[in-house]
């Protein structure tokens, strides 16, 4: 039926084709966040004042989950000392000033602090890379206090502890688990285009996968896992807690009253799906029903154009076979 049109294999080129960032492109903006922290490093040599401990890539460019539509990457920056403020607005004009310094043949508006981090603009590239400040107090498994890009508020995390809880389920399965995040990914970015009010951030989407994937579920069938995916939060009405055991044990998670519990893997405090409303709940379990019944009709269509076109209300017409 609708598998020996669109199967496994056709999802795959079509990620390749459409969803996924070219490897070339990836390197390229590894090398230029490379770039970003040796010309800091090199501030940082004449000027010891300011105390950076640590630069790092991070988000779906360091985890091997970015779109093909990345336009800016994020970079944590680790500051410590008694000199640098503690005020959100204080602190990200510090960095600023002294990333100016680090590019002084930038022109000013290539470097601008936004509402919880600062852009560094390479015109060259088009490229933009966030710099998120984190204030680091010397803890051995880098933990430090992020300002958070919803609320402005701190919120304690460990950009490495991160990187390695998503390369866990990574090398669990190779190639497959990343690939199905992307695809994830690639259908709520659609979903927010198309839904006014719709959201469902990635790495809620990274989180929920990482259960599933715990669970035992085998992402080396895309047309089956997505289904899961779309079945899971289908099913469990987005009610359902979830939190892994990595670095805290699950028992040191508070009480929470939010219908979305996603607990952040590496602060047992942090409630990632926290601002999320009931309303922005529903949304996402509508959304996955009609994705997962649009995939159950392609499963079983009599004909390659049918079994595309149900494809297509997944991924958009953009899908192709």
């Amino acid at each position: 039926m609708g598998r020996q049109h669109v199967g496994h294999n056709e999802i795959a080129a079509f990620a390749q084709d459409k969803v996924n960032l070219p490897k070339d492109k990836a390197d390229e903006y590894r090398a230029q966040a490379r770039r970003l922290r040796e010309k800091l490093e090199g501030y940082l040599a004449e000027h010891p004042d300011f105390t950076l401990r640590k630069m790092m890539l991070s988000g779906s460019l360091a985890k091997g989950t970015a779109l093909r539509s990345l336009n800016d990457i994020d970079v944590a920056c680790y500051i410590s000392g008694a000199n640098v403020p503690e005020k959100v607005s204080e602190l990200l004009e510090y960095l600023a000033e002294r990333l100016r310094k680090a590019f002084p043949n930038f022109a000013a508006d290539q470097v601008t602090p936004q509402t919880y981090s600062v852009t560094v603009s390479f015109r060259g590239t088009g490229l933009d890379v966030d710099v998120v400040p984190i204030l680091y107090d010397n803890d051995p498994k880098w933990y430090g206090n992020l300002v958070s890009q919803e609320d402005g508020s701190f919120l304690k995390t460990s950009i490495p502890l991160h990187l390695d809880f998503a390369s866990k389920r990574k090398k669990a399965q190779e190639t497959h688990f990343a690939q199905v995040v992307r695809l994830v990914k690639f259908w709520a970015r659609r979903m927010k285009q198309e839904r006014d009010g719709f959201r469902f951030k990635s790495f809620m989407i990274e989180m929920i996968l990482a259960k599933l994937c715990d669970d035992g579920l085998d992402f080396s069938d895309y047309p089956e896992a997505l289904q899961h995916f779309f079945t899971y939060i289908a099913t469990s009405n987005l009610a359902q807690k979830v939190v892994f055991s990595d670095y805290y044990a699950p028992s040191t998670v508070p009480a929470y009253l939010d219908r979305v519990q996603i607990i952040d893997p590496v602060n047992a405090q942090n409630n990632v799906a926290r601002l999320y409303t009931g309303n922005n709940a529903d949304m996402i379990v509508d959304a996955a029903l009609e994705a997962g019944d649009a995939i159950d009709a392609a499963l079983a269509a009599p004909t390659k154009q049918l079994t595309v076109a149900y494809w297509q209300k997944v991924f958009g017409s953009s899908f192709q076979a």
